[in-house]
């Protein structure tokens, strides 16, 4: 699941299409082939264009395919992850997308910070790491942190190497 951050403002996303339209037409009004996308240039679908997306949001196996880490980057586990991970320009490295990494980094120590982890040094207790995933898998009020996705990843792949 590639989705990170709630959205606040309608006017700070846009509907994107997961196959483009000019690729095929026919899935125009398809809304299975339709996800909400950030507005930020030169990442997700301002980087996306009409280009193929060989690994989507849509399929369980994004979740499996692509590893964030506690440094922000991304990691493709897969040639297919690695494509998506170019063509949505989502931050392997820092000089592809610095200000995404960035950010994801911040967003999850502070979800760390709350949860009483130093991001630092606090990430070797497994029995509080599976607490903390299970509560961030939890929504609150029928929604989730923004980030949490992506810390929960963190957390798994830590708890597996």
């Amino acid at each position: 699941m590639l989705i990170a951050v709630r959205i606040e403002d309608i006017n700070n996303c846009h509907n994107e299409h997961i196959e483009a339209q000019n690729l095929n037409p026919n899935r125009t009004l398809d809304f299975s082939n339709i996800v909400a996308s950030c507005n930020t240039s030169n990442q997700c679908g301002k980087a996306h264009e009409s280009k193929p997306l060989p690994l989507t949001p849509l399929m369980e196996e994004c979740e499996t395919e692509l590893r964030f880490k506690i440094s922000g980057r991304v990691e493709g586990l897969s040639d297919r992850a690695k494509d998506t991970i170019q063509v949505l320009n989502l931050g392997d490295d820092e000089k592809n997308n610095r200000a995404l990494i960035e950010k994801r980094k911040q967003l999850s120590d502070t979800l760390l910070w709350k949860s009483g982890i130093d991001p630092n040094q606090g990430l070797e207790d497994e029995e509080l790491l599976e607490m903390l995933i299970r509560d961030l898998s939890q929504p609150n009020e029928d929604k989730m942190d923004s980030f949490a996705p992506v810390l929960i990843n963190i957390l798994q792949n830590w708890l597996s190497s």
